[in-house]
């Protein structure tokens, strides 16, 4: 629509002010007139002239009411037309709903990064947990490697029990195995001791888990009190998008920030005691083989020793046996040689050849110096005889005593070699760790 002026006439009648003040306003008119039709779109920026071939010249005053013209419009925020842009002075019927449309659109990209933000932390928190059950499993190897130890130090305890019952002194003494089962003690007790301390701070590291388990997943839910509206379709797949900077009233709120950084810190913790674990694991194993089989082998060492001396035991009981029998024959030879150089009892029993009155002597002897010496070899053969009775019936009597203790050393040893028997069976008998 163009604005069709009236041409003035030519002809002044009344005073010069009073023409050109009215001309002001008419054209002051026609500008206002013209700039509110030239944001409509299909109508030209400059209107046409009020009078067509009458141009005066403009006044200061008519250029100041222009410029004071020109300040309202800029006050009122009126943009000038343009041939290319057509800009409404007044917002559009659907001005309330672009208002919603870019709430909502800002709305949604919050919510969008707030679902970022909530699957990283519901991310974080799953591998939370998985590192939890792995260190969860690592506890239950150090739990069953402590049962495994303390059942050691029982069969320990009780090996040490049953060969201090031992029959004889001699055999109750401290030996080799002994010192080895001393060694096992000391072994045991303080792998058992190193490992109660990794078990204590393995319970220590699992409550830091859950702790930070229960943070993530309490900012993950706090986050997630603005998703409602937004669609159940799972956590969002990690974005490029990389939150540095944190807000506290943003998406990425400081709280998020140490909850994240935290649990990646006691996750990293977690996996170094792992590691931390599985090597004293290994080396405990490694130790508790090592002595066991160490003690297993003094024993069945011990055990050998005593069953060769078992069986030289044996040989020589059975040589101070067969001395003993011969000793024995010896004393009752003496005794019959002894016996007939004593003559017999009864002075009747003598033959008239034994007699030392018999007549031949009796003659031989009718001249002084004439002494035969059968009575005086007689006399000097019973104390020969009698000499060696007493030292063979000595001998027989250290022999018995000899046989007697060898026998009781024998009784001892076999004794002694069962139990030792005994020990090492029960020692196989533990179960065993893998």
């Amino acid at each position: 629509m163009q604005v069709l002026s009236v041409p003035l006439g030519s002809v002044t009648i009344g005073p010069r002010s009073w023409r050109d003040g009215t001309v002001r306003s008419i054209r002051r008119a026609e500008r206002m007139v013209g700039q509110t039709w030239a944001r409509q779109p299909g109508t030209s920026v400059r209107p046409r002239s009020c009078a067509a071939g009458f141009s005066p010249q403009r006044t200061d005053a008519e250029e100041a009411e222009d410029k004071i013209a020109e300040e309202e419009l800029i006050f009122l925020k009126f943009p000038k037309a343009t041939q290319r842009t057509c800009v409404a002075p007044f917002p559009p019927p659907s001005f309330r709903e672009q208002c919603a449309g870019a709430s909502v659109a800002v709305a949604a990209g919050y919510m969008r990064r707030v679902r970022e933000v909530e699957g990283r932390l519901r991310r974080q928190a799953g591998r939370v947990t998985q590192e939890g059950t792995k260190l969860q499993r690592e506890k239950g190897h150090l739990e069953r490697m402590l049962r495994s130890l303390r059942a050691d130090l029982q069969v320990n305890r009780k090996s040490m029990e049953w060969r201090s019952k031992r029959p004889s002194t001699a055999e109750t003494e401290r030996d080799g195995a002994d010192y080895l089962m001393e060694c096992e003690r000391r072994e045991l007790a303080e792998l058992k001791h190193d490992l109660e301390e990794t078990l204590k701070d393995t319970l220590s590291q699992l409550q830091a888990l859950g702790q930070c388990s229960r943070q993530l997943l309490a900012c993950a839910s706090e986050r997630a009190r603005v998703l409602e509206l937004l669609p159940l379709s799972g956590t969002p797949p990690p974005s490029s998008q990389t939150f540095t900077k944190s807000d506290s009233v943003g998406p990425f709120t400081p709280e998020c920030r140490h909850v994240l950084e935290s649990s990646a810190l006691t996750v990293s913790q977690s996996q170094s005691l792992r590691e931390n674990i599985r090597q004293v694991l290994s080396s405990a194993i490694a130790r508790q083989r090592a002595a066991h089989h160490t003690v297993n082998d003094g024993l069945v060492k011990k055990i050998a020793e005593t069953i060769a001396l078992k069986q030289s035991l044996t040989l020589m009981s059975a040589a101070t046996r067969k001395a003993m029998f011969g000793k024995q024959k010896e004393i009752n030879c003496i005794l019959h040689s002894h016996g007939r150089a004593q003559g017999p009892v009864y002075s009747g029993d003598i033959l008239s050849r034994e007699k030392l009155n018999r007549p031949l002597v009796q003659v031989y002897q009718r001249h002084p110096g004439t002494g035969l010496p059968e009575a005086a070899r007689l006399m000097q053969g019973s104390a020969v005889l009698r000499r060696c009775l007493t030292a063979s019936e000595g001998e027989l009597a250290r022999l018995q005593g000899v046989h007697l203790q060898l026998q009781d050393d024998l009784q001892g040893k076999s004794t002694a070699a069962q139990v030792d028997s005994a020990v090492v069976r029960m020692r196989l008998m533990r179960p065993q760790v893998t």
